[in-house]
């Protein structure tokens, strides 16, 4: 999933990704991350995605009234 994370986040390819592992030990192939992108990215971003909650749940104020001086 870092990889992945990685890979989403930031503006790599599939080979720095490739790299970044191998320097923490870890020989993965660039087409392997490749293919985690593809598996977990719509996992990842349905995890993100805000969940709708019905109407009354929440409320947000947009504006504040302050009276100052009286």
């Amino acid at each position: 999933m870092l990889a992945v994370r990685w890979y989403l986040r930031y503006t790599l390819s599939y080979r720095d990704v490739e790299e970044l592992l191998a320097e923490r030990g870890l020989a993965v192939d660039h087409v392997t991350v490749y293919r985690w992108v593809q598996r977990f990215t719509p996992l990842l971003i349905d995890a993100v995605r805000p969940c709708r909650h019905s109407p009354g749940d929440r409320w947000f104020v947009d504006e504040t009234y302050a009276k100052v001086a009286g």
